[in-house]
């Protein structure tokens, strides 16, 4: 299946954005404008929304025809493009969205042409479907493994690679026995640490908004 690598489903949305010229601001900037206040890191929606391995949010102005012979192409209308790779039961993954950030979502889509909102939930569902596109060449960093326990291993991975950093191998000056009980006792603390928030390590960074596909 194009779409799925394993248990993760690469998910990529095309909607089209509402063009009324008698907007102010107009749609697609009023869109640019909410995304730029949304937090990148734990606090970020997308991250409280069950599945979400990673997402993004593109406003697409217009596209650039690249070939020969040259001709010049353009877009019908502002395009919001949503990416995203979530666990793969897309059905359960669009009603998660729903009931967990039925808010922001509201807020980006209803300048979305067609978009119905979340209050109708099958409308939502069917309205999303429609705006999809197929993915055709998708790769999966996390073949078979859910958020929760990507997350787990990518802590367990940092903490592993400090404790190796923090004590010298046998033969430079640390017996073999006693980096064993301390790697088992560490170890033993790692399995029992909380799972992560998402996005907790992601880097904060600004989100740009000066109307060029951001």
């Amino acid at each position: 299946m194009a779409n799925q690598s394993g248990s993760v489903y690469g998910l990529t949305l095309l909607c089209p954005i509402v063009n009324d010229e008698r907007a102010v601001p107009s749609h697609d900037l009023q869109i640019r404008e909410y995304l730029a206040t949304l937090p990148t890191d734990e606090r970020s929606p997308f991250a409280t929304a069950p599945g979400t391995h990673m997402a993004r949010l593109v406003v697409m102005d217009d596209v650039v025809y690249v070939g020969m012979p040259a001709c010049e192409e353009h877009l019908q209308s502002k395009y919001l493009i949503f990416e995203t790779n979530c666990d793969a039961d897309i059905d359960a993954y669009f009603t998660g969205l729903a009931k967990s950030i039925p808010v922001h979502l509201d807020a980006i889509w209803s300048h979305c042409t067609g978009y119905p909102g979340v209050g109708d939930l099958a409308a939502f569902l069917s309205y999303m479907k429609a705006c999809q596109l197929e993915t055709t060449f998708f790769f999966a960093a996390v073949n078979d493994k859910s958020v929760t326990d990507t997350l787990k291993a990518l802590q367990t991975q940092r903490a592993v690679a400090d404790f190796i950093a923090t004590h010298p191998a046998a033969g430079r000056g640390m017996d073999a026995a006693a980096t064993q009980r301390e790697f088992l006792a560490f170890m033993k603390i790692v399995q029992a640490a909380p799972v992560p928030k998402p996005g907790l390590r992601a880097p904060g960074r600004p989100i740009q908004t000066g109307g060029h596909n951001e």
